[in-house]
């Protein structure tokens, strides 16, 4: 199945405008240029958003939260986004944060984790344990039902995601429902079938991976470590119920559905989707990929299922 037109669109539009390549930009540099908002389409008006902080375990952490229409207590995603650890924030998801706070009747937490290289591994995975754990322990403020609570997350946020749910069971002191992982970071390797299919010319390299770990990482023995590479963990059962979502056209898809499958083998209940048709990034492009939207309106039923 070849690419989708209007990823294909979005792509050619990209290499006409002639920005350098990421993996030659500073992280300041890559912050500043890498504004893809205009792909997301207008924000969908939400009952309730509000910008606040909570304690974490560096110093405050940023979150925004959407709150669907209803009374409550509502179900929740804590919500991390993509960029590498290095780039994105909490605007970088807004227009699918709001989507699915809407779509799934559930309450989105959207967590802005300290990033790299200033706050290297484990820095943001210690500030998505904490906010998921701050979710559940304040849950009655937020008007979230603590026993529904589920992380999710987009690329490196997937990472997080999947991440939060091993400390959640290692630790054995936060009840998790669910991990919704969309095409996420699993492993700290470029050997995969799709890494040398998909190494350019769709949106993520294999030279910007290689960025995005080397400013993560303290050193290569961090990658070996269940918390940065959660694919390397020697036992994943007992995890939350998982949707695993990947795209054809992306570095990262074989590591995505090698965890699927080990999640699977490990007695986890898995929803597990290629999108063979797609790149990286397309699920907070839905203001110009129908796939885009599809993947959203997916997510939002799995998070439904899994809360009723």
């Amino acid at each position: 199945m070849g690419l989708d037109p209007q990823a294909k669109f979005i792509l050619a539009q990209m290499e006409e405008a002639g920005a350098p390549p990421m993996h030659e930009l500073s992280p300041e540099e890559a912050r500043a240029t890498s504004d893809f908002s205009a792909l997301a389409g207008e924000p969908e008006e939400v009952a309730r958003v509000e910008n606040r902080t909570i304690p974490g375990p560096g110093g405050e952490i940023p979150v925004r939260i959407y709150t669907p229409e209803g009374q409550g207590p509502f179900s929740a995603l804590v919500y991390y986004h993509g960029g590498g650890w290095v780039i994105g924030d909490l605007d970088t998801v807004d227009v699918p944060c709001r989507l699915l706070a809407n779509r799934a009747q559930c309450v989105v937490i959207s967590v802005d984790y300290r990033l790299a290289p200033e706050h290297k591994f484990p820095a943001a995975a210690d500030d998505a344990y904490a906010a998921a754990k701050w979710v559940i322990e304040n849950a009655a403020s937020i008007r979230v039902e603590p026993r529904r609570v589920a992380v999710g997350g987009d690329s490196a946020g997937g990472n997080l995601a999947a991440v939060v749910s091993l400390m959640a069971r290692d630790r054995n002191d936060l009840p998790l429902a669910y991990q919704m992982l969309i095409y996420p970071v699993t492993n700290h390797s470029y050997e995969t079938a799709s890494y040398r299919e998909n190494a350019d010319g769709y949106l993520l390299t294999k030279d910007s991976m290689v960025w995005f770990w080397d400013h993560y990482l303290r050193n290569a023995e961090d990658g070996k470590h269940p918390y940065a590479s959660p694919l390397q963990a020697r036992d994943l059962s007992g995890l939350p119920p998982a949707l695993v979502i990947t795209a054809g056209y992306d570095p990262l898809r074989d590591e995505g559905e090698a965890y699927a499958k080990r999640l699977e083998d490990a007695g986890v209940a898995v929803e597990a989707t290629r999108y063979k048709e797609m790149i990286h990034g397309f699920f907070w492009m839905p203001g110009v990929l129908d796939q885009g939207k599809q993947c959203i309106e997916q997510a939002a039923a799995a998070l439904r299922r899994a809360f009723n």
